[in-house]
């Protein structure tokens, strides 16, 4: 047991007022964060573990505080050390959607999850969370160069790449700050969505929520990292998300065609930064499990940059750093 796990046992002792529960590892998710199921003699709770020196807990259980306000089934925290960095929080189980999607559970999954998803983006204003802005949208990006590119691909950008990448993103930030502008929970997606018998889904890993893009927890959702579905199936769900929101009164667009557009755009913005980030994870963590999800977000990425004439420059930028030739064929 290390230092970190002797401590979270004391506090849970103080705060539990008994010694007689056990601690089995929950889940370790990409950051420095860990979680242990708290076994007591009737019921389950979670402990989250966050170094202070690397995570602050304060985003949580604030994020926390307005998803419970909006009806949603978030962790309740029923115990606070922000000073060390440890939370006590309700247990939501551990059947994720993705141990659960099928062809035949899907359906039911994806209408829960886009149905919280309205109430999540319909709960938020302005000012209650940080931006989404430029800045954030081209740091992240900028992982892409940073990690994928030069560490694991160790390649090199000569000057007329490196102005590919640069107006690209340029490109894609300017449509994603047109978006309408909403709560943004930034990872809602299937590892990170429980599956409940009551008020499903479960919520988690909520702590980096941002005020930005409507399309964004969207294409996490359905252009998922860890699961695929084919493209038909994915326009059909999210004509089912559009056509609620906007009669919620949500800032989508009237017509679904420039809704997808704005979706697909947001993707690549996505899979720019998860290419960046799970190459992270790999090379600076040593968490390489992360590498075979790599392919998947690639084709996402492709796809999109393929479809569109203001992304071909990044189609022929993957191209050249992949080794791949492009495909023949005719050009109007």
């Amino acid at each position: 047991m290390d230092i970190r796990q002797q401590q979270l046992n004391a506090w849970l002792t103080i705060v539990l007022q008994q010694s007689d529960f056990k601690l089995t590892t929950a889940s370790a998710d990409a950051s420095f964060r860990r979680y242990f199921r708290v076994h007591l003699a009737d019921s389950t709770l979670i402990a989250m573990d966050a170094p202070p020196s690397q995570e602050d807990c304060t985003p949580f259980v604030k994020v926390a505080k307005l998803l419970l306000a909006a009806g949603l089934n978030a962790p309740q925290v029923i115990a606070q050390d922000l000073q060390h960095g440890f939370l006590l929080l309700s247990d939501l189980g551990n059947d994720t959607y993705l141990s659960q999607l099928n062809v035949q559970s899907a359906p039911k999954l994806y209408e829960d999850a886009t149905n919280a998803l309205i109430k999540m983006q319909l709960a938020g204003q302005a000012n209650m969370l940080p931006n989404y802005d430029a800045a954030l949208l081209t740091r992240e990006m900028q992982l892409f160069p940073d990690w994928y590119v030069a560490k694991h691909l160790d390649a090199t950008l000569n000057n007329e790449q490196q102005a590919i990448l640069n107006k690209t993103f340029a490109v894609l930030n300017k449509n994603i700050l047109a978006q309408g502008q909403v709560v943004v929970h930034r990872d809602y997606h299937s590892r990170n969505l429980m599956i409940t018998p009551e008020n499903n889904p479960g919520i988690l890993d909520f702590q980096d929520a941002v005020y930005g893009a409507i399309t964004y927890d969207l294409v996490s959702l359905l252009k998922d990292a860890y699961i695929s579905w084919d493209e038909e199936q994915i326009i059909d769900w999210a004509v089912r998300y559009w056509q609620p929101a906007k009669k919620a009164g949500l800032p989508v667009p009237d017509d679904f065609s420039e809704f997808y557009r704005d979706f697909e755009w947001m993707g690549a913005q996505r899979h720019i930064k998860v290419l960046g980030i799970f190459a992270r994870l790999c090379h600076r963590d040593g968490k390489d499990g992360y590498l075979k999800d790599l392919p998947l977000v690639m084709t996402y990425l492709r796809k999109v940059c393929e479809r569109y004439v203001e992304l071909r420059p990044m189609l022929k930028l993957l191209n050249q750093l992949e080794n791949v030739k492009p495909k023949e064929g005719f050009t109007f």
